[in-house]
């Protein structure tokens, strides 16, 4: 049976939620989110959102509902963890149906449910910056008090995660680790980036994935100094150096392993790319454990790569938090200012592209922080992958 969080840890994210409001004096937060950043609402109520967009209502005390548009009752209702499910024209699909004659509940309406007539002091919005216009303009009709950014509560309970949430990482982790398996036995030269991210999606969800953690892509060549990108309808040549980042998801736990693979034999440039890389992984992952400050390995990081000659291809910070998102808060970056902590999850990442030449790559596993250094979750191979 795949991994999974029951229900009564669900139930407990809610209380802890709630704990966070009271000390920080919330009245009443809401967790948004839409098909692409789903993470603050299906933490809280295991429902993601497809066309429409979503919420969980939580007050400081009290039961909490989920907020969807006029269209999903029926797959929400099969979904979520959260029983009490509102529906709202403010979380319709982009086109803006109008649903002419449906008996819909606003915003007035569920405050007033949930609070019983209380007046709101103070209201956030965890997943602030993913609200869409018309989300925004329907809450500030009904509130008379600052719509404030709450997402560092609900990032504050994810950082650490828990033996069941681990389990599904570790799950997902397994099936991008098998998928990379089978791309490096079956992908050709003359197959298109289109035709080898297809082979790993396929491959992932025959595996067991619920669906990828992120649009992955394959870059091959010129444009592999893209450290976002899709695949393109780009055949394989002979000689390329070709970077493939794929994840897969698991009861909603991204996974992510991304590697250079040369197609032939690698040449002196491309080599030292790769050895530059896996220096850098390898310094980074070395130096990663609880009580030791993000900002330190960070800074490790930018020396390695500048010593070995490859300064100016850094971009960013070697890490980013995992779990629910293949991206999530806390980045490790030459400003953060925590410690790290057991139990927190991250993506090393190391990104190295150069603008001039229009080449890099990224190498990335998914990683537990420990006591005494890391678990890592992908483990996959650190070597010359040549094809």
């Amino acid at each position: 049976m795949p991994s999974f969080i029951p229900n009564e840890e669900f139930l407990q994210r809610i209380k802890n939620t709630q704990e966070l409001m009271k000390r920080d004096g919330y009245d009443l937060i809401l967790a948004y989110g839409n098909e692409a950043e789903p993470q603050y609402v299906r933490y809280l109520s295991d429902y993601w959102p497809s066309f429409e967009t979503a919420g969980v209502l939580i007050p400081a005390e009290g039961e909490a509902l989920l907020l969807i548009g006029p269209e999903s009752f029926t797959y929400s209702s099969d979904r979520s963890r959260i029983k009490e499910i509102r529906l709202l024209k403010a979380f319709r699909e982009s086109s803006d149906p109008e649903y002419p004659g449906k008996k819909l509940d606003t915003f007035a309406t569920v405050f007033d449910e949930v609070l019983k007539g209380k007046k709101i002091s103070k209201f956030g919005v965890a997943g602030r910056s993913l609200l869409n216009v018309g989300v925004y303009e329907e809450l500030q009709k009904n509130l008379d008090v600052p719509i404030l950014n709450a997402s560092g509560i609900l990032n504050e309970l994810r950082m650490k995660k828990s033996e069941n949430e681990l389990k599904c990482m570790r799950e997902a982790a397994e099936i991008t680790r098998k998928t990379f398996d089978y791309l490096l036995k079956n992908i050709k030269i003359g197959m298109t980036e289109c035709q080898i991210a297809g082979m790993a999606l396929g491959k992932m969800h025959e595996f067991g994935a619920e669906r990828e953690s992120y649009p992955v892509w394959v870059l091959a060549d010129e444009g592999s100094n893209q450290a976002i990108s899709r695949p393109r309808h780009k055949a394989v040549k002979a000689g390329d150096l070709v970077f493939i980042q794929i994840g897969a998801r698991v009861a909603g736990y991204a996974s992510s392993i991304g590697r250079p693979v040369v197609f032939g034999k690698a040449n002196d440039e491309q080599k030292g790319l790769i050895n530059a890389g896996y220096t850098a992984y390898k310094a980074v992952t070395g130096a990663m454990k609880a009580g030791v400050p993000a900002r330190d390995v960070a800074l490790l990081h930018e020396k390695t790569v500048k010593d070995i000659g490859y300064g100016d291809h850094l971009l960013y910070g070697p890490c980013h938090g995992n779990g629910m998102m293949e991206g999530e808060a806390p980045w490790i970056e030459t400003n953060a200012d925590y410690l790290l902590k057991e139990d927190m999850t991250f993506c090393v990442d190391i990104f190295l592209g150069n603008n001039k030449t229009k080449r890099g790559l990224r190498i990335e596993d998914v990683v537990r922080v420990t006591e005494t250094g890391i678990e890592n979750l992908t483990n996959y191979p650190c070597e010359l992958f040549e094809l």
